[in-house]
């Protein structure tokens, strides 16, 4: 009996065309004869057999979904598959977020004489040393290499990955990117020069483009402007920074002053600096240190405490202090007090 069931599905009903093949069966067939897909739908709740036109099970009444779906060429199946998803990609976007953010703009000076000089396969070739040594030295301080522009970069630090110090680092990155550039320029037939802008400023961050072509990690804001007007005032293989970033880094780096610049496309005069190298001060702290603090108000109970396990230490008795707190609160300040009272009390 379940013979004579599943054989009169096929017996009934117009010729039955393959949706896999498009190709016309005659009636009765369970089987495409062309490329050998099946006829017939099982059941999800009970089982039975039902032809591919049915969208309810003729034993239970249970759906059976959708119909078949219809016959898609090869070429449709794979326009299917490249083509990107709207809705699954929509989904994806995230809103943008304010941040401040450094941002270094790196360009090669000469280049267009350089494209004269050079055949096309040359050139792209000392063109990837050069990228490749930017890109060693700004990752070394954590930096986001974002775009190559032709023979520019632009670089972000502080996004996607953010640090308390990212202006240091970005201007530690383009003396980096200089040094590095001298030491393969000895390997070159035709040397690299470069000009470093930096600008630190208020962006917006997240995603930008098309849904179907994305910018995953894209600013907005006349921050990456500055940074690339400023750096067509550096001189070849230097770096050279906004008032912004230089208000940041002012005591870690030695400067020389270029005074006020007009920058092109931008309304307000800036005055730019050079950065000549580092000084000998490693942290902001330091730099404070040496310029000369604030009276320290209000930690005496903490001192106290600093101080009372340092003495028991001094006697002996092991002692173990954690001292945590939020970016900018005063733990260095505490640790450096604690030490002038140590060196002063055993003078």
């Amino acid at each position: 009996m379940v013979q004579e069931a599943s054989l009169s599905f096929a017996s009934v009903g117009r010729p039955m065309r393959c949706s896999n093949c498009d190709f016309e069966n005659a009636a009765g067939k369970k089987f495409c004869i062309r490329c050998g897909s099946a006829f017939i739908s099982h059941c999800p709740e009970c089982g039975a057999e039902n032809p591919p036109e049915a969208s309810f099970c003729g034993e239970c009444g249970a759906s059976l979904g959708t119909a078949s779906p219809p016959h898609r060429s090869a070429g449709d199946h794979l326009r299917a598959i490249c083509k990107p998803q709207p809705q699954a990609r929509a989904a994806e976007v995230h809103e943008g977020e304010r941040r401040q953010l450094t941002v270094m703009f790196c360009d090669v000076v000469g280049s267009t004489p350089l494209s004269e000089q050079l055949d096309p396969e040359e050139l792209r070739d000392l063109m990837r040393s050069y990228q490749q040594a930017c890109v060693a030295a700004v990752t070394t301080f954590d930096g986001h290499v974002a775009k190559y522009l032709g023979d520019g970069l632009l670089i972000y630090f502080g996004y996607p990955s953010a640090h308390e110090d990212d202006a240091a680092r970005a201007v530690r990155a383009g003396l980096a990117i200089v040094e590095k550039l001298r030491g393969l320029n000895t390997q070159l037939s035709h040397p690299v020069h470069v000009r470093v802008g930096i600008h630190t400023g208020l962006v917006v961050a997240g995603e930008m483009g098309s849904v179907d072509y994305p910018e995953h990690l894209a600013v907005v804001g006349d921050t990456p402007n500055i940074a690339a007007r400023l750096q067509e005032q550096a001189l070849p293989d230097s770096v050279v920074v906004s008032p912004s970033t230089y208000r940041l880094v002012a005591g870690l780096f030695e400067f020389e002053e270029f005074g006020l610049r007009i920058l092109k496309g931008i309304s307000t005069p800036l005055s730019i600096h050079r950065v000549l190298r580092e000084s000998e001060d490693r942290s902001r702290f330091e730099v404070a240190v040496r310029s000369g603090l604030t009276p320290l108000v209000g930690r005496e109970h903490e001192l106290g405490l600093l101080q009372e396990r340092w003495e028991k230490a001094r006697q002996g008795e092991g002692q173990m202090v954690l001292l945590s707190g939020e970016a900018g609160i005063g733990k260095s300040r505490l640790v450096q007090t604690l030490e002038n009272r140590v060196i002063v009390a055993h003078r």
